[in-house]
């Protein structure tokens, strides 16, 4: 089975994969990276983690950072790619466990496309392989009418595939990746064949225990992983410039106005999804009430860039209180009884007794009237 290339995207894609959006980046690292490499390794671990941490090279090229948080957890995340144990990324909703993922893909292999999304519907066929029944039906079983999936693709060119949302897809299912983990074998019974797995093959899934509708992991698959948990940001400082990184990158890609550096909006955001997830005010004296909801960063990126798009479009492209009080209400309110009593509650006792929050306090009950 030939190695796989990927193909090159049009500058209009809406999302390029990691490996195109920052390629300069990664042709930079390798030009620079003379430490020893994995076999089919793009980098060597060190330039992977510098790729994902972010540095500045010896010719002054400046290396942005994909993930923020602490270094020794990248640094084992690569380690496990590099032995032949797979790598599970947990963690709670939006702590960019499928943002690591990608790049760390892109890093070491140069393509983070061998996906397996992980849903309630996932069947075997997604993780092993399928069939073209057109063929199938005229000729029998055979190579040629045999559809390989991702993980097969990724085992004969050695390369390193995904599996997202892996505690989202059936037991059953999951299970079919033993045989693929321990033995580094995909039979094909069909055929009496198998697929063996070349050097540099290796698989990174995601997962996280709070969402409804999860099935758990086997102990026998947990064995076959090194779990990393990936932390939520550590302080206030982190997650802005997570989020404000993020709504950057994502409003150039939307040709959406530049939110200036060290927006109140954004860190206002970020309080509050802070405050409300630690059940207590930022300066400890005032405990709050928890909603349903995660509030994670990926929320609070996603309430951010909605509400540029309304500044943009039926504003004066000046992000302002009142573009992402909607958003806000929709992230915090999810249950409307419960969860509505919180918010209510948290305005009242705390946004309303910030004096440098009065609009946006005023913008967040103006919200919740419409």
């Amino acid at each position: 089975m030939p190695t796989r290339t990927p193909t090159e995207q049009p500058a209009e894609v809406l999302r390029p994969h990691a490996e195109h959006l920052y390629a300069d980046e990664l042709t930079a690292l390798a030009a620079a990276d003379d430490r020893p490499r994995p076999a089919r390794w793009r980098l060597s671990p060190w330039a992977v983690a510098t790729y994902l941490l972010g540095g500045v090279l010896p010719d002054g090229t400046v290396i942005s950072p994909k993930y923020v948080g602490p270094r020794r957890i990248v640094e084992v995340a690569v380690t496990t790619l590099a032995t032949d144990r797979a790598l599970l990324l947990l963690g709670v909703p939006g702590t960019a466990k499928t943002w690591v993922s990608e790049h760390l893909a892109a890093a070491v292999s140069g393509d983070s496309t061998l996906l397996v999304q992980g849903t309630a519907g996932t069947p075997e066929e997604a993780v092993r392989y399928g069939w073209n029944y057109a063929r199938l039906l005229a000729e029998g079983p055979s190579r040629e009418a045999l559809v390989p999936g991702p993980v097969m693709r990724a085992m004969a060119a050695g390369l390193t595939a995904r599996v997202e949302e892996l505690t989202r897809i059936p037991a059953d299912v999951q299970d079919s990746l033993i045989t693929i983990l321990s033995e580094k074998t995909l039979p094909i019974p069909e055929l009496g064949e198998e697929v063996q797995a070349v050097r540099g093959f290796n698989l990174i899934a995601t997962a996280n225990d709070r969402d409804r509708g999860v099935n758990e992991l086997s102990s026998a698959l947990r064995r076959r992983f090194n779990t990393v948990v990936l932390p939520l940001p550590a302080t206030l400082e982190d997650e802005v410039d997570i989020v404000a990184r993020r709504v950057g990158e994502l409003g150039r890609s939307l040709d959406l106005p530049e939110v200036p550096s060290g927006s109140a909006e954004i860190r206002r955001v970020v309080t509050v999804f802070r405050e409300l997830r630690d059940g207590v005010t930022a300066d400890g004296r005032t405990k709050v009430k928890s909603p349903s909801g995660s509030l994670s960063t990926a929320e609070a990126i996603s309430v951010v860039t909605s509400g540029l798009a309304l500044a943009a479009h039926f504003g004066d492209g000046v992000l302002r209180p009142g573009d992402i009080a909607s958003g806000l209400l929709g992230a915090v309110v999810r249950d409307p009884v419960a969860d509505r009593g919180v918010w209510q509650e948290y305005l009242e006792t705390v946004v309303r007794e910030r004096d440098d929050w009065k609009d946006f306090y005023r913008g967040c009950r103006d919200a919740e009237q419409r």
